[in-house]
């Protein structure tokens, strides 16, 4: 998917897309805490009681393996640097828990998200809400709306291509299982179908090789890929919204009402019927009116620059 490699790049573009894509209610309130202190935390809101989590006393956070810049630099969460990894000790701290009393763990991707008894309290490793997932897993409020972008480099023959027809008759790619493949196969919906990657850095290498014209990915990802790791890469633009002109989708659990169709809401991952579901939920929540959320979006997650809705 993504090396950890920090660039100037993606750094500049930071501030802009935070207060576009993250959800109205987001004010600029008071600056977002730190990864963490040593000094015990004091939860502003109901914690659970002790013995619901996985360790009593104990905070136990799961992420993917391994966890990508920029949600976690250098593939260290336990830093508290990069978006998801600063996010999970601010719901730490709503939680009740100092740094100290963190624990991570790294799962897969698909693991987390399949029924059954989980090895954390919670997972953040870009999940999106989706009935589907809700089935198998609670999700909290969402912590980060994103769209999906098309990208591709300066040799394709999707460089000149300003249009979704245009990417038709062309080689799309995403990673399976990803709302960018979905959207892909919704939105673009290629002649030869969408070309299925295991993760996005397969989908990356596909395309610098030349066995793809372009992949689709979310647009932090876009921005960073097009910033740093490929040369020549370039956005096409962004996917536009799904649900234009057409009914309001049944709401799932845990997403925004009303949230847009082409857009992607990240949210912690808890076990079905988890007793910290509701905590979890609330601790966001409060992150998000109180522009913690906005606050850390602008700190780690790069910005919005040329990245025009196809049509």
């Amino acid at each position: 998917m993504l090396n950890r490699r920090r660039s100037r790049h993606v750094l500049v573009l930071a501030v802009s897309l935070a207060g576009a894509l993250l959800l109205s209610a987001c004010s600029a309130g008071s600056p977002a805490p730190g990864a963490g202190s040593s000094a015990t935390a004091a939860p502003s809101l109901s914690s659970p009681d002790p013995s619901m989590y996985l360790t009593p006393g104990k905070l136990t956070i799961g992420t993917g393996e391994p966890a990508y810049f920029p949600w976690a630099i250098d593939d260290s969460p336990a830093s508290g640097k990069g978006f998801e990894a600063a996010v999970a000790y601010a719901v730490a701290g709503k939680l009740g828990f100092a740094k100290q009393d963190v624990t991570w763990v790294r799962t897969t991707f698909d693991e987390a998200i399949a029924p059954g008894p989980k090895g954390f309290d919670f997972n953040l490793q870009q999940f999106s809400i989706t009935a589907e997932r809700a089935r198998q897993v609670d999700f909290s409020s969402p912590y980060y709306v994103t769209t999906q972008a098309v990208i591709t480099v300066g040799t394709s023959p999707a460089a000149s291509v300003t249009s979704l027809a245009g990417l038709k008759g062309l080689l799309v790619g995403a990673a399976t299982g990803t709302t960018s493949f979905t959207e892909a196969e919704k939105l673009i919906a290629p002649n030869q179908g969408v070309q299925a990657f295991n993760t996005n850095d397969d989908a990356k290498l596909a395309l610098q090789n030349g066995t793809v014209d372009a992949i689709v990915v979310d647009l932090p990802t876009a921005f960073y890929l097009t910033g740093v790791e490929l040369d020549g890469g370039t956005i096409i633009g962004q996917l536009p919204d799904a649900a234009a002109g057409s009914a309001s989708p049944t709401p799932t659990p845990g997403a925004t009402p009303g949230a847009q169709a082409g857009t992607d809401e990240f949210g912690l991952v808890l076990a079905k019927d988890s007793p910290l579901t509701a905590a979890v939920r609330a601790a966001v929540d409060a992150l998000r009116a109180d522009g913690t959320l906005a606050n850390l979006a602008d700190t780690w997650l790069a910005g919005n620059a040329d990245a025009p809705v196809l049509k």
